[in-house]
């Protein structure tokens, strides 16, 4: 029987206790990926509704009942940046892409032009969300857009959502962000985000002119490119008017949503 209070043992056992915990923690993650990985895609879908307005935030929904409406309400396609033009169907599995790790493998990405919002690569192609309920071949209700940039402590994920007119914001949604709770972590909050329907994205030269100011904005129809600052969060305000800006820029959803636009008058 080996000696229980030695160095030699103690060691030993705990080497073995290390090895089998690793292969615990290796085996869950393993097995858990597939469940990981489609909760990840119910997420997004769930906030591309949240951003449409198909679903409300104190709404209580199933991931089934989640993923039915997603179904019957949301066509996905993806767009070239560089051109606007979409990408023929069946190219890429629009539905299950992930512009997240798209923009992170360099054989999918490029790098991105200097930009304020801080923004490292953009992805070859970028996903868009059409609202059309199950309407085919008509031009889409709404559009939703993922924008993503750097804030104060950190990259911000959202969906924003916008009029067929390329223009009008319907809904907005930051569902991944690191800002300081109570301040900038205010941009999770529906309250504020509730205050982005109605504004417009460009002036009339079709410049991107929406943006976060220090202080109360007026109502959409007489300050339609404003948005209420957030007390105490300059630097998250002033982060934000700059994702904003980068993702309705010509290097961002500007070629495409001219081509919305047009589609829309034909």
């Amino acid at each position: 029987m080996p000696k229980t209070d030695s160095t030699r043992y103690t060691f030993l056992f705990a080497a073995a206790v290390c090895v089998v915990c690793a292969l615990l923690v290796a085996a869950s993650a393993v097995g858990l990926r597939e469940r990981q990985e489609n909760n990840q895609v119910i997420y997004r879908q769930k906030n591309v509704l949240l951003a449409a307005g198909l679903v409300k935030p104190e709404q209580k929904v199933s991931d089934r009942e989640l993923q039915a409406i997603f179904d019957q309400n949301i066509v996905v396609r993806l767009i070239d940046l560089k051109t606007g033009a979409l990408v023929p169907e069946g190219k890429i599995d629009a539905k299950s892409y992930d512009q997240k790790k798209a923009r992170n493998d360099p054989a999918q990405s490029r790098v991105a032009p200097p930009n304020p919002a801080l923004v490292a690569r953009l992805p070859n192609y970028g996903a868009v969300y059409l609202v059309t309920r199950g309407v085919k071949d008509t031009p889409p209700e709404l559009v939703v857009l993922p924008i993503e940039g750097m804030a104060m402590w950190g990259t911000v994920y959202g969906f924003i959502a916008l009029d067929r007119d390329g223009n009008t914001v319907r809904g907005l949604t930051f569902y991944d962000q690191k800002e300081t709770p109570g301040l900038g972590g205010e941009i999770g909050n529906p309250k504020w985000q509730a205050l982005w329907q109605g504004r417009k994205a460009y002036d009339a030269s079709w410049e991107p002119k929406l943006t976060v100011i220090k202080g109360q904005a007026g109502p959409p129809d007489k300050d339609p490119h404003r948005i209420d600052g957030l007390s105490g969060a300059t630097i998250t305000s002033n982060g934000i008017s700059r994702v904003i800006a980068f993702w309705f820029s010509r290097d961002g959803y500007a070629p495409y949503l001219k081509q919305l636009r047009e589609g829309a008058k034909s």
